[in-house]
């Protein structure tokens, strides 16, 4: 019981890590986890997707409170960084929050989302959407195996 309660935890951990500013890959923990039958799935992937969500939340907490910090050498975005996103948030509208799970884009993307004070509760329904759909893939993928 202890060690599924580590796996969880550990899966959460690695998919909030994964959604925020650090590099980390949620995908293969998860995939991992799946195939060597470390846990119950649906709790694997309630775990990997809760986790990937509050991470991209922070991301949101952090445009929204840290935009006027951009100028500033430690800031983990450049300035090139920023624009991409905001040109493509501008182009496809709040709708592309459901890419947020693409690598490279994907953390500029919510973090964008909070600079421009997108509504949370449709950047929480958007974001669960896509991150929730992208493991939903990988547990199929693997579960057909």
């Amino acid at each position: 019981m202890l060690g599924d309660l580590a796996i969880y935890g550990g899966l959460f951990v690695s998919a909030f890590i994964a959604a925020t500013l650090l590099p980390a890959f949620s995908e293969l923990s998860f995939a991992a986890s799946l195939s060597e039958n470390a846990g119950i799935p649906l709790f694997l992937f309630i775990a990997v997707t809760s986790g990937n969500v509050l991470g991209a939340c922070l991301n949101w907490w952090i445009g929204s409170k840290i935009v006027h910090f951009q100028s500033r050498s430690w800031f983990p975005f450049s300035p090139n960084q920023i624009a991409k996103a905001e040109h493509h948030f501008a182009r496809y509208g709040k709708w592309s929050l459901l890419f947020a799970w693409l690598p490279v884009v994907g953390d500029p993307l919510t973090l964008v989302a909070g600079i421009l004070r997108t509504n949370l509760l449709f950047f929480l329904t958007l974001i669960s959407i896509g991150k929730a759909t992208r493991y939903a893939v990988i547990w199929f993928g693997i579960s057909q195996i």
